[in-house]
């Protein structure tokens, strides 16, 4: 059960250098983290995404770490918004992530940390594609509603247990998410969350999103 009276670090908005790139993240780490969950989201910004801030409050009162990151830079989202490419680059944001994830292995707050991927829309092929080129790295991935077919042949490749969390009533992602799931080799589950449309919006949808989520990571964090 989570412990809503965990103390944690103060968030802290943090310049992450990954290649030659300046990327924007909002850190917390709660005391005896059992690992780090870097969210991955394609489009617009992971940053102030309000659904993915709320999953990781909930996941910091269970004491797990949580990274929201923008994987594209400020100029990239506005060039996103006009043309729809960038957040189809899976290869560029799992680039992003595997970077982010190098960087935060020799931060301070968080070294030591294992990490795990949270992945929406196309962040979650990216998540898997990361996953695929470090199969030793990351301890566990988590996807809501996300893209995991536009991870192509990577998919196999994955070794991390994966989570696919799909709502009930998104007809279109629970047959794209079947389809990918039966070509992932790696531990996995299925789940539907009845009633839930694609962005989670109904009363209680996040919630039920975060119990999964926080299971699966503590199972794979060894928490």
């Amino acid at each position: 059960m989570p412990d809503p009276a965990a103390q944690t670090i103060e968030e802290q908005l943090i310049d992450i250098q990954v290649g030659s790139r300046s990327l924007y993240g909002r850190l917390t780490v709660p005391l005896e983290s059992a690992g780090l969950v870097l969210f991955a989201q394609g489009s617009g910004s992971g940053l102030h995404n309000p659904r993915n801030r709320y999953v990781a409050r909930l996941l910091n009162e269970s004491n797990l770490a949580t990274l929201l990151i923008d994987l594209l830079t400020v100029e990239e989202q506005e060039i996103d918004l006009r043309t729809k490419l960038l957040r189809l680059n899976i290869a560029l944001l799992a680039e992003r992530l595997i970077g982010a994830a190098d960087w935060f292995a020799q931060y301070p707050h968080t070294q030591g940390l294992r990490p795990g991927y949270f992945g929406t829309d196309t962040g979650t092929a990216a998540a898997l594609e990361a996953a695929a080129v470090r199969s030793d790295q990351v301890a566990a991935i988590v996807s809501r509603g996300g893209r995991p077919d536009l991870a192509g042949s990577a998919l196999v490749r994955v070794r991390a247990p994966t989570l696919l969390i799909v709502g009930g009533n998104d007809v279109e992602a629970v047959e794209l998410n079947r389809e990918a799931f039966k070509q992932l080799k790696c531990e996995k589950q299925f789940a539907l969350v009845p009633g839930t449309t694609r962005l989670f919006e109904e009363p209680g949808a996040l919630d039920e999103v975060a119990v999964l989520a926080r299971r699966w990571y503590h199972n794979h964090f060894g928490g």
